[in-house]
């Protein structure tokens, strides 16, 4: 599904993706962790095609070129990303939002169009899995949400539209034990041998409740180690430096 072949980005001068290489295979979880500054971002940004980055190197999702396509060829190809603080967008709403995006990734399919009712009533399916208020549809995108509804508001977008490849951009952060169980399951529903899916994150709770398939730690912009569910528990304890301990609260 995903190749990516000595991937290298620059901004402003700094050298952040140093070579990256990496595969994730259809049907495949796959999680990176690394310290701050290691690229982590930077590599979602550059996939999702953020611009201001100089680029090198190769990437492709089934076949394709993704470098060659603009971000929104990129969305209705089937990538997918949550962010990690996810934009308020005053004055546009969330039911406006979410079924203009769903029905141009559904033409790009060849696919009809849902109408308002349709969405409607698949919308409200969704979100009663995401213990979400069917009123948020009526809000503007994210504005007035809290921390944790703006993370189920994202795993509802990721839902109804549907993607190839789901990029989590340290989803978990700022959630709380019941928030992060419920958005955990919506990623887990997710799950399909059609799909892969590439978890950035800090902490292993979020890989206890999605269990990846293998784990990668990016540092100085490469693919340093790679291994199995149990690297994100070891990282927990040992760290990212292998002679020095974590420093737990």
């Amino acid at each position: 599904m995903l190749h990516i072949d000595n991937l290298k980005a620059t901004i402003g001068g700094n050298k952040i993706l140093r070579g990256l290489n990496l595969t994730i295979p259809s049907g495949e979880v796959h999680a990176i962790m690394g310290p701050n500054g290691a690229g982590k971002s930077t590599l979602s940004n550059v996939l999702t095609g953020r611009d201001g980055y100089e680029i090198s190197g190769t990437v492709t999702l089934g076949g394709a070129d993704l470098l060659q396509m603009k971000p929104e060829e990129r969305a209705a190809a089937g990538v997918f990303l949550a962010f990690q603080y996810p934009v308020e967008i005053p004055g546009v709403g969330n039911m406006y939002f979410l079924r203009t995006a769903v029905n141009a990734v559904r033409v790009h399919r060849g696919e009809p169009e849902l109408s308002a009712t349709e969405f409607l009533k698949l919308a409200r399916a969704e979100m009663a899995l995401l213990k979400m208020d069917p009123s948020f549809l009526s809000r503007s995108v994210n504005e007035g949400f809290s921390g944790g509804e703006k993370k189920r508001n994202e795993v509802l977008q990721m839902t109804l539209l549907q993607p190839r490849l789901m990029i989590l951009d340290e989803t978990d952060s700022g959630l709380d034990i019941d928030a992060l169980r419920i958005v955990a399951e919506g990623i887990e529903r997710m799950r399909s041998p059609e799909r892969s899916m590439l978890i950035i994150t800090h902490y292993p709770r979020l890989l206890e409740l999605v269990r990846p398939d293998v784990v990668h730690v990016l540092d100085k912009g490469q693919i340093v180690r790679s291994g199995g569910p149990e690297l994100a528990l070891e990282l927990e304890v040992e760290g990212y430096d292998p002679g020095r301990r974590a420093v737990t609260a």
